[in-house]
């Protein structure tokens, strides 16, 4: 298997830039510096490098979107990482930075910005230390600043830090809370490619989309398309958390079916319990059953299921989890960190909350399921942002899927999980 995003991670102090060049670093910069802008874009778009932030949008035509005229164009990294369940570009950052500057290079000459954003999670403070000297290494070699790499493109990078909003790591959000101001979703159109930071045409990519960039140009972008499925090329993180016996992030080509992951990299269940339930890319994604896991790990065909890849984050659920109690956990962080815009999600999230942690202490009657249904489907698809999408989607299809548990509470006025066992400390960890 080709490694990409980790190939030197297992190398001592493999975030420096002496590591990164006797790896190949910059190479491809340097490749991608002697193109036209539209021959990178070009390029990407065949190597069919999609999103890896959640929405799988096809990168090269993101970039395609930014118009040519006389404005200044900025590229912005999304590095707040905010989805329960994820944890990868975190490590990016942490391991390769220069991965990251390099893929950040490539980027902003194609669409033609000299300054770029990174936009990172307060939280993430050795991420943020080691990716600001990285920053300061590639500087000194050349690499950022003027004429760089012996060009005629200027770049510089400028780290903004967040304050832990999960709602700015929407796009239009982050670009208003890099700006100043509160983060709080634009209405759309105009699109930030059109109108985004400071008015001007701007790119938003996640960490890890962006980390993949120097691949293409090193490997080409056949190659780069063949690691992956027909229609999702190169490599992914899958970040494995839950009731499995190495819980982890594991680089596997993109389209690695989800039972060889849970199973084989992430060592099956604990105690040898049954799969039950897995939400496939992060907490706001719809619920799968166990006979649903034999899928592959793309965004085309986790849709065909009903479902979403989001980021690649699969937390996974043994037989002894409650559903409801799941859920409520779930809708108690969305509740929390709506912004308040717009009523559906403002007034849904916390209602949809409420009514879900009734049935999980027994005081709710059995109207209330038919009402968490109909409040959810009517914050769907109805907010300036996907924050309320998060929250309603996993709350229709755990209800939906696992109805008879909501039933069962209210029958009993409580959680028959409670008089279980408690499940065992994890019995290993596995970081590639």
């Amino acid at each position: 298997m080709v490694r990409i995003l980790t190939k030197y991670w297992d190398e001592k102090d493999s975030h420096s830039i002496d590591v990164a060049l006797k790896s190949g670093g910059y190479q491809s910069a340097k490749k991608a510096l002697a193109l036209r802008p539209q021959e990178i874009i070009e390029e990407v778009k065949k190597a069919k490098l999609r999103g890896r932030g959640g929405a799988g949008f096809p990168a090269g035509q993101k970039w395609s979107f930014v118009p040519d005229d006389n404005k200044p164009h900025y590229l912005v990294i999304n590095a707040d990482e905010g989805e329960p369940g994820t944890f990868k570009d975190r490590y990016i950052m942490e391991r390769s930075p220069h991965m990251l500057i390099e893929g950040i290079i490539i980027a902003s000459y194609a669409i033609r910005a000299e300054t770029a954003f990174v936009y990172i999670r307060g939280e993430f403070q050795k991420a943020y230390e080691r990716l600001k000297s990285a920053i300061e290494e590639a500087e000194q070699r050349g690499f950022l600043g003027r004429g760089i790499l012996g060009s005629k493109h200027n770049l510089r990078i400028h780290l903004i830090r967040g304050a832990g909003a999960y709602i700015c790591g929407e796009e239009t959000a982050l670009i208003e809370s890099v700006e100043g101001k509160a983060g709080r979703p634009r209405l759309r159109p105009p699109f930030p490619a059109v109108s985004g930071l400071y008015k001007s045409p701007t790119v938003v990519n996640n960490v890890e989309t962006i980390a993949l960039v120097p691949a293409i140009f090193e490997l080409g972008a056949e190659k780069f398309l063949s690691l992956g499925s027909p229609t999702d090329g190169g490599t992914k993180l899958y970040c494995v958390s839950g009731h499995v016996k190495k819980p982890g992030l594991f680089e596997l080509p993109m389209g690695t079916n989800l039972r060889d992951i849970i199973f084989d990299y992430a060592g099956g269940i604990v105690s040898g319990r049954n799969l039950k339930a897995v939400l496939p890319g992060g907490s706001s994604t719809p619920v799968i059953k166990a006979d649903e896991c034999n899928v592959n790990m793309d965004f085309d065909c986790v849709k065909k299921i009903g479902s979403m890849l989001g980021s690649g984050a699969i937390i996974v659920m043994d037989d002894r989890t409650c559903m409801v109690r799941a859920l409520e956990s779930l809708l108690e962080f969305y509740a929390d960190e709506s912004c308040g815009q717009c009523t559906p999600c403002r007034e849904g999230c916390p209602w949809i909350y409420k009514i879900t942690r009734r049935i999980e202490k027994g005081e709710a009657e059995p109207k209330d399921i038919d009402l968490l249904l109909e409040v959810s489907e009517n914050i769907l698809g109805n907010t300036i942002c996907p924050l309320g999408d998060a929250a309603a989607m996993p709350a229709i299809s755990i209800v939906t899927k696992f109805r008879e548990e909501f039933e069962e509470h209210i029958k009993r006025k409580g959680c028959y999980f409670d008089n279980l066992p408690l499940a065992p400390v994890l019995e290993g960890r596995s970081m590639v």
